[in-house]
């Protein structure tokens, strides 16, 4: 379970809209501290604003990062698979070899 947010939604799309719209772009320390949040904060609410927006190639945007999260539950599921498979597989093989003399 993710910890509660420190910021609000709200205050975090106002900080960046702000950042944003203003021209020329402002201090980004500056304007936190107007704002009262952590200056790398609201730098990293900016550079995820921007990789949204198609702005950034550096950054993932949301959709594929979630993908990645499915996708890796999805390994791991399979693999876990595949080990209880593998096992079977040297069971029933160890069961039907006809070298191996019952007891």
């Amino acid at each position: 379970m993710a910890p509660p947010k420190k910021y609000p939604d709200e205050l975090r799309q106002r900080a960046v809209r702000l950042y944003r719209e203003s021209d020329p772009k402002p201090v980004i320390r500056r304007l936190a501290a107007q704002l009262n949040v952590h200056h790398e904060a609201l730098r990293h609410w900016i550079r995820r604003a921007e990789a949204e927006a198609g702005e950034r190639t550096d950054q993932p945007t949301s959709d594929l990062v979630e993908e990645n999260r499915r996708l890796a539950r999805e390994n791991l599921e399979l693999r876990r698979a595949n080990e209880i498979l593998k096992a079977a597989s040297a069971y029933f093989a160890s069961e039907l070899d006809p070298t191996r003399r019952r007891s």
